[in-house]
């Protein structure tokens, strides 16, 4: 009952620093961003989740199951969100409508690919804290909330940017984050009653969240002119989360 609770605990935490970020978006002086930061501020966040993924997951994973489980989880986590990618409809803010049509309303759309991101990344916290060591979860649950501030500061200034409220774009950004939760209490219930599974969770989670970078992050960064901007943010966000994962370590 302990994995699960500080899995649910620590992946409600990371979720939460997306309302942290979205705080802006409440303040008129604080909200009125550029392009080119919005960008910045992506390619920040798809460093240290690519730096979670390879220090904080797949390699606990090859530790615990071996180099061919890290493979094969990791090639699962990845057809695993392409396949929700092409069976649930959603918009991003740059690439437009992806899946099949809908008649959803435009933020559900954007609320759908957000959570198609953020639930692999609670099923990383709650993974992690499923080893039943608690140091094992704080690398990821600082990563995945790290990561969770410049998303939600970019989704609630994108929302402001199509015509929603300040209230609403907060609220709703605060609400993408929230779903991170049941990733972390599904990813440490499954390795508290199945240990086995802990590796194949690691690399599967890491997966998704590659993929994530590759097919949706980057290309969101790379529309505008502000590529290399977002280039170089993507670096630092990768060193920032090395060095903490090897502090926290």
């Amino acid at each position: 009952m302990s994995v699960v609770f500080w899995g649910m605990v620590g992946s409600l935490l990371a979720g939460l620093a997306t309302g942290v970020g979205a705080i802006p978006a409440l303040f008129p002086s604080l909200s009125h961003i550029s392009h080119r930061f919005r960008d910045e501020l992506l390619g920040f966040a798809a460093g240290v989740m690519l730096a979670a993924s390879a220090f904080s997951l797949l390699v606990p994973a090859i530790e615990h199951g071996g180099a061919w489980v890290a493979f094969m989880g990791l090639a699962l986590g990845g057809l695993l969100l392409d396949g929700l990618d092409r069976f649930l409809p959603h918009e991003h803010f740059e690439k437009g409508l992806e899946g099949p049509k809908s008649r959803l309303r435009q933020i559900w759309l954007f609320v759908i690919a957000i959570t198609l991101h953020n639930f692999p990344e609670g099923l990383a916290v709650g993974v992690s804290f499923g080893t039943g060591h608690f140091q094992d979860g704080i690398p990821i649950a600082v990563a995945i909330g790290l990561q969770n501030i410049p998303e939600g500061m970019a989704v609630a200034v994108s929302l402001l940017g199509i015509g929603y409220s300040r209230s609403r774009a907060f609220l709703y950004a605060l609400l993408t984050g929230l779903v991170e939760p049941l990733g972390g209490v599904l990813g440490a219930g499954i390795v508290s009653v199945m240990y086995s599974f802990l590796p194949w969770g690691m690399a599967l989670a890491a997966g998704a969240m590659i993929f994530i970078i590759g097919d949706e992050i980057i290309p969101e960064t790379h529309h505008g002119n502000s590529a290399r901007y977002a280039t170089y943010a993507l670096m630092v966000g990768f060193m920032v989360m090395m060095l903490l994962d090897n502090l926290l370590g």
